[in-house]
């Protein structure tokens, strides 16, 4: 793995998922995250990524990894989504898009011709501690979730 540890603290956020409950990152200190942030419910490349994470999503548990969605879409947009693609993890709602700001992820993009600002596909592995040890960007859905777990697995023989 040609991997750089970013040894950065994650931001802190508090958002509440399509079901309500509030997941705060302090919440899983202790344990890693995965936080995936996403450009928008229903459109191919996230149903298919979001369909991998949830491929290898009791595999990352296992190795005592949380995996949390993000994405600007509401609660109800949220629900649909999972409930199509039979995901059984959390995705949060950022409808305000202060957190994909606060990551980073929210940048200036053109369709079109026209310019706009949107969430980027990235995502960030976070350690026990707060840390963020790997930032993926602008990942590929298809292939991305089993590269989270392959790296998992080499950070979990790590420490």
């Amino acid at each position: 793995m040609t991997n750089e540890k970013i040894l950065k603290k994650a931001p802190e956020f508090e958002l509440s998922d399509h079901n309500g409950v509030i997941h705060r990152l302090s919440d899983y200190r202790g344990k890693m995250v995965l936080l995936y942030f996403y450009p928008k419910d229903m459109t191919p490349g996230c149903m298919v990524e979001a369909i991998e994470f949830q491929k290898v999503g009791k595999e990352l548990e296992k190795l005592g990894v949380r995996l949390l969605g993000v994405s600007a879409d509401s609660a109800v947009s949220h629900q649909k989504f999972c409930k199509k693609n039979s995901l059984d993890f959390p995705l949060l709602v950022d409808e305000d898009r202060k957190i994909a700001d606060r990551y980073g992820v929210l940048v200036e993009k053109s369709m079109f011709g026209k310019k706009y600002m949107g969430v980027r596909r990235d995502s960030f592995l976070i350690g026990k501690d707060g840390t963020i040890l790997k930032h993926y960007k602008k990942v590929k859905p298809a292939t991305h979730p089993g590269d989270v777990l392959a790296d998992v697995k080499d950070f979990a023989s790590e420490f």
